[in-house]
């Protein structure tokens, strides 16, 4: 059995990432996460704060980890938040340089789990002063993010973060929840994981805790395969989404299609066709992903595939089986690819290609089709009900 050794690098101050994240491991016996701390003791936007996000201090202590042969590193802080992106992403460069291991951070983890559940409108939760906060909407507009503020907590101690309680924090998250696609709790020493967990079935959004997020990520680059059940979607499913995802661009650009999407029925992953599970877009390309307004199953060009179990290809609309009138006059779509996805008996979904115009598709895109049906197929047998979920 492979066993995955996880290197956190921790504030010093904190009393919550260490304890949350044991227990989210608990039952696994295949994890271990190993914890070096660096000095970071208070949150404001001044030179002296700034200072304690300095590289050194954290290469030093990731070399230690280094001692422990962990399968990768994270700064467990979401100082990149505030600072700047690209500061956490030359500090990963700089660990992996030095350390020859790879590295993440919880922002950047945070921004993972975007990209894979296709966010652009996020809701944010945090313990920061406002000023603070502010800069965190402006670093995540940035990154292609609206987010929106619950009120801050307005607290600058990073010590004293553990201490806001947690019906507190699950206010911030159904505050910041209307008119999201998700919610993010936006520091690693909040107990956040918990309310986050249990809201997200009423909220009706996933909602992405740091230090569950920083854990999934971490595993995520260690090669866990993660399937963590019963703390939160992202844990579950984050992995597969973000694999669906990466399928979905490269069938996108191995086709210069202008949509790639696709539409699952794997309950155990909150998957339902009517819902895509992914998608990818050229530029200027309205989404689909959240339009839920047709019985996909009923369309007559999935009742093809149903009947056919086989690729359909349309280099135009004027020959059966016509797709809903919805996608030409809403969404541009004047020619198509559709590939079911058949795992035994059943047509579990389906990949879409769209492209705004008339177009012959060419034998190199349905070679790009198939292969992207393959990976699909390879993820749900790793992930899904069709395979052995792992448990880390």
């Amino acid at each position: 059995m492979t066993t995955y050794r996880l290197g956190m690098l921790t504030p010093s101050s904190n009393t919550c990432l260490e304890p949350v994240t044991y227990r989210l491991l608990h039952g696994t016996d295949d994890v271990t996460a190993h914890f070096a701390r660096v000095p970071v003791t208070r949150i404001a936007l001044d030179g002296g704060s700034d200072a304690q996000f300095d590289p050194a201090p954290m290469l030093a202590a990731a070399r230690q980890l280094a001692d422990a042969r962990v399968d990768v590193i994270v700064w467990n802080g979401t100082s990149g938040s505030w600072l700047g992106v690209d500061h956490d992403r030359a500090l990963c460069v700089a660990i992996t340089e030095a350390t020859g291991i790879p590295a993440t951070t919880s922002t950047l983890a945070l921004l993972d789990a975007c990209a894979a559940y296709g966010v652009t409108r996020l809701g944010l939760a945090v313990p920061y002063t406002r000023d603070v906060a502010e800069r965190i909407v402006a670093t995540y507009a940035e990154e292609g993010l609206h987010a929106t503020l619950a009120e801050p907590s307005g607290v600058s101690d990073n010590e004293a973060f553990a201490r806001i309680p947690r019906a507190d924090v699950a206010r911030q998250i159904e505050e910041a929840a209307p008119d999201s696609h998700a919610v993010a709790v936006v520091c690693t020493n909040v107990f956040g994981a918990e309310p986050a967990a249990g809201l997200e079935p009423s909220l009706g959004i996933p909602v992405f805790d740091s230090v569950a997020a920083t854990l999934w990520r971490a595993l995520d680059l260690a090669g866990a395969a993660p399937v963590l059940t019963g703390h939160g979607d992202l844990l579950r499913s984050g992995s597969l989404r973000a694999r669906f995802q990466e399928a979905l661009a490269a069938l996108l650009d191995a086709t210069g299609a202008d949509r790639t999407t696709l539409r699952l029925d794997v309950p155990d992953h909150g998957l339902h066709v009517d819902l895509t599970a992914a998608e990818a877009l050229g530029d200027g390309i309205r989404s689909i992903r959240r339009d839920a307004s047709l019985d996909q199953r009923r369309l007559n060009t999935v009742r093809w595939l149903e009947e056919h179990r086989a690729p359909l290809v349309q280099p135009h609309f004027r020959d059966d089986p016509h797709p809903p009138q919805a996608l030409v006059d809403v969404y541009g779509v004047n020619a198509q690819m559709l590939s079911p996805v058949v795992r035994g008996d059943d047509m579990t979904g389906w990949i879409s290609v769209h492209s705004m115009r008339e177009r012959d598709w060419t034998g190199r895109d349905t070679a790009a089709l198939a292969a992207a049906m393959g990976r699909v197929h390879d993820l749900l047998d790793t992930y899904g009900r069709y395979g052995k979920a792992h448990s880390a």
